[in-house]
Parts: structure tokens; C-alpha cells; sequence
């Protein structure tokens, strides 16, 4: 069963690298959204569905900005509570094989 589970510290490492550069880009459209302005593009409708969906999508980025980050956390102490267990689990299976030499001595 060994065999087949296997976490690779550096993919979980370069995955969160990513979520934290998508966080960070995320922010950089939301500012340019902020500064981006919508009146004079039409009519007042048109005026008012843009400056409304400017809104919407304010909120919307930064909710999946903030989840970004999150998941960016989540990915981070997965891969040290994977390599303590590794570690731990090593440390027990040597153990293992040294008290059961000792038995057969």
C-alpha cells in the first residue's frame, strides 16, 4: 500500500506559488477596475448596468481572491502535516525493523 500513496511536497509547494500569484493578479484587475470609470458610454441604462456589474464583479473577485489565498494557507499546512507524518512514520518503521533485529539476535 506504500507504494501507492505518495504526495509530492514539491508540486503541493509550486501549487500554492500559483493560487498566491492568481491572489495577486486578482487584485491588480480589481484595482483596475476600480479605476476604470462607466459613465458616457450610453445611455443612463447602459451607464447604470455597467457601473452595477462593475459592483458585482468587485465582490466577485474578491471573494475568489480571498478563497485563492485560503486554499494558498490550506495547500501550505498540508504539505508540512504530510512531512511530519512522513517523518513520524519513517522514525517508526525504523524502530520497528531495529527492536524486531534485535529480537531475532
Amino acid at each position: 500500500m506504500a507504494d501507492r500513496l505518495a504526495v509530492d511536497g514539491d508540486e503541493l509547494a509550486h501549487f500554492m506559488m500559483l493560487l498566491n500569484k492568481s491572489s495577486t493578479s486578482l487584485k491588480g484587475l480589481r484595482k483596475a477596475l476600480s479605476d476604470a470609470t462607466v459613465t458616457g458610454l450610453g445611455t443612463d441604462d447602459l451607464d447604470s448596468a455597467c457601473e452595477d456589474f462593475q459592483d458585482d464583479w468587485k465582490y466577485g473577485a474578491e471573494e475568489i481572491g480571498k478563497q485563492t489565498q485560503d486554499l494558498a494557507k490550506i495547500i501550505g499546512q498540508s504539505k508540512t502535516s504530510y512531512a511530519e507524518v512522513d517523518k513520524a512514520l519513517e522514525e517508526a518503521l525504523r524502530k520497528s525493523k531495529h527492536s524486531a533485529a534485535k529480537g531475532t539476535k
